[in-house]
């Protein structure tokens, strides 16, 4: 590719694809189903994103559990550039959601289908899954509750 070139390599138009693991194969596989699951305390019931196979609290095992989806914006940025290949021309809007009914754990996603200067803290967003564009994976993004 020339310096005049306008086309970006293969690399630049994919985002880079999840690596599921012990711990975190039981996200993926519920976004494959076209739901969100997050990781839960067998024992004390704490929630914990990201997931891990015991329980920070009380050591008991986790498995996860289906959650609404639902929520409000925590905090946020705005990324005014492209900054992870695939995800297009900025600005993009990345928030800390509080779900509903999690209480102790949150979840980071793209909030889409709103002006970026709209989004503030309170918002209330709806998860929804969607293909992570080059590959096999689902992810929540999220869209804001009328």
């Amino acid at each position: 590719m020339t310096a005049a070139s306008t086309e970006l390599p293969e690399w630049m138009l994919v985002p880079p694809q999840p690596v599921p693991d012990p711990d975190t194969r039981g996200f993926w596989e519920a976004t494959a189903d076209g739901r969100l699951a997050l990781c839960r305390c067998t024992d004390c019931g704490a929630w914990m994103h990201p997931p891990l196979e015991r329980c920070r609290f009380c050591a008991a095992p986790t498995r996860f559990e289906p959650v609404v989806g639902t929520g409000r914006v925590h905090s946020f940025i705005v990324l005014h550039r492209e900054s992870v290949p695939g995800q297009g021309p900025g600005p993009h809007v990345i928030a800390a959601i509080d779900l509903d009914g999690v209480e102790g754990a949150r979840i980071t996603g793209r909030v889409v289908e709103i002006e970026p200067g709209l989004v503030h803290v309170g918002t209330s967003v709806r998860a929804r899954i969607v293909p992570v564009p080059g590959g096999p994976f689902h992810q929540p993004e999220f869209v804001a509750e009328s």
